[in-house]
């Protein structure tokens, strides 16, 4: 369904909207490298990327990234989409995503962010959505994964200081909290009690590359990564008792000048929780991750679930970023 609002070009004053023609990338890419630096923000971005993260994915709509034009220069754009449905077989609509919004350095205390936003809440609504949220977070996780948070979208970071206020000034509030964790694993030593050494005894960590993706969602999301699965099996034979997914944090690792790796889908058997199997399984995977080079391992948690904040605590994990899940009602 094409958005009515920009099906030609609104303009206001000299400042004209419009969507995303096949000639921007270029322009893009300058207004993203001209934002400010932070941890949670790969840069330099180059075409390519632009391309392989965002522009190619079978989902794409030109119509939902915008780009605010001035005098026949792009100053600004804003990325609006969507998230998967129940069964991660397509999308949902009634959900949407501001993934990203940035503007040139010149227009930031300008109108030129305001009307972005508004434009992207109207394509949105045009498509059936009733509820906004800013920046992107499971399952509204669509695009930019590698270029910005970490190893999961975060929706916004505290540490992204123009669209943090900016998006709380504009009717959003928010609803939860997310902790994003750090680990270098250079000198990592497992904790050692009478458990884990029973762990060692009987059971074995299982490392497959690149896994089959478990739905279209999935290979869509990681598709372009390099992915590995960890399972903790019985030494005995049977089925996993738990399962963690890693993935090369490219290109966001290469502009922090370190081999990354973020963690995902950490998921224990129910009847075999509260064991210490994720602290053992989680030891046994950074050490082969550290064997294969890779210098620091990122995970991300809801704040309020306290069983993970102390399991990552345990490991050594200190927290380097928050982001906030914001969220607005139409």
């Amino acid at each position: 369904m094409s958005s009515p609002q920009l099906d030609s070009q609104v303009s206001s004053g000299a400042i004209e909207l419009r969507p995303f023609r096949n000639g921007d990338p270029p322009a893009l890419v300058e207004i993203w490298r001209s934002q400010p630096a932070q941890r949670g923000l790969n840069q330099p971005l180059t075409v390519a990327q632009l391309e392989s993260f965002v522009l190619s994915k079978p989902y794409f709509d030109a119509d939902g990234l915008i780009v605010a034009v001035e005098a026949g220069q792009p100053v600004g754009f804003v990325h609006a989409g969507f998230g998967a449905s129940e069964n991660q077989a397509g999308l949902d609509r009634q959900l949407g995503a501001i993934y990203t919004l940035q503007v040139r350095p010149a227009q930031r205390n300008t109108e030129v962010p305001a009307l972005l936003l508004a434009a992207a809440e109207a394509y949105l609504a045009s498509q059936g959505s009733q509820v906004f949220y800013a920046g992107g977070i499971r399952p509204l996780n669509a695009f930019y994964l590698g270029l910005y948070g970490g190893s999961e979208l975060p929706g916004v970071l505290y540490s992204d200081l123009l669209n943090h206020p900016f998006f709380l000034a504009h009717g959003y509030r928010e609803i939860d909290r997310v902790a994003i964790h750090q680990r270098e694993l250079l000198g990592f030593r497992a904790p050692i009690d009478r458990q884990q050494m029973q762990h060692r005894r009987n059971l074995v960590v299982q490392a497959t590359h690149d896994p089959t993706p478990d739905s279209w969602w999935d290979a869509c999301t990681y598709g372009c990564f390099e992915r590995k699965r960890f399972d903790l099996l019985p030494r005995t034979g049977g089925p996993a008792l738990a399962s963690a997914m890693s993935w090369t944090m490219e290109p966001l690792g290469h502009s922090w000048g370190v081999h990354a790796v973020g963690v995902t889908d950490l998921e224990v058997v129910a009847t075999h929780r509260r064991q210490g199997l994720a602290v053992y399984l989680l030891s046994e995977a950074f050490k082969q991750l550290h064997d294969e080079g890779i210098a620091v391992v990122e995970v991300q948690t809801m704040q309020q679930n306290a069983a993970a904040m102390a399991l990552y605590a345990k490991l050594g994990f200190h927290v380097a970023d928050h982001g906030s899940v914001f969220r607005k009602e139409v």
